[in-house]
């Protein structure tokens, strides 16, 4: 195990309870993951791919191992810990984009900075210019509803590198 990853992982594993069946989503996973690389996990459904991406980010506990995100041990965090460590650190592009339905691209892209305190219009110039880095330039004031499948998950891409995470 590399000391310089930007991401560690050791000996992870998850377990649920399913009633009295256990159910290991995750079993002795090891890995690091270098800056700069880029890494894909495949597997079919239920193979432990979200489950592993959710510890990582801190949003589940493991049941054993360790995390670690630079120097930050992330499984030894309790949950405000955690909850602020994810809030400065993490940019999530969900799948189902997760957008607010009653808020504008711009105001959705700003909601993270927002969280931070960011001053408003400091915060709307940078969702502004990330809105532009994904190719939305002028689509500050639509709301989800009124953009296309790719153009929301663009919207959930501005709002996750808003931050600079």
């Amino acid at each position: 195990m590399s000391e310089s990853a930007l991401i560690r992982v050791k000996n992870l594993r998850k377990v649920y309870r399913m009633g009295e069946e256990r159910v290991v989503a995750l079993d002795n996973v090891s890995l690091d993951i270098e800056k700069g690389e880029f890494v894909a996990f495949l597997g079919t459904s239920g193979s432990g791919k979200s489950t592993f991406l959710n510890m990582v980010a801190g949003l589940e506990k493991p049941t054993k191992g360790e995390i670690w995100i630079g120097k930050i041990p992330v499984h030894k965090l309790n949950e405000a810990q955690v909850t602020l460590f994810r809030q400065k650190n993490i940019g999530f592009i969900f799948q189902a984009y997760h957008l607010i339905g009653s808020m504008t691209a711009l105001e959705n892209v700003a909601l993270p900075l927002a969280l931070r305190g960011v001053e408003k219009d400091k915060r709307n110039r940078r969702a502004k210019k990330a809105l532009e880095g994904v190719g939305l330039k002028g689509y500050d004031s639509r709301r989800p509803s009124q953009m296309s499948g790719g153009q929301q998950q663009r919207v959930a891409i501005a709002r996750a590198i808003v931050g600079n995470p």
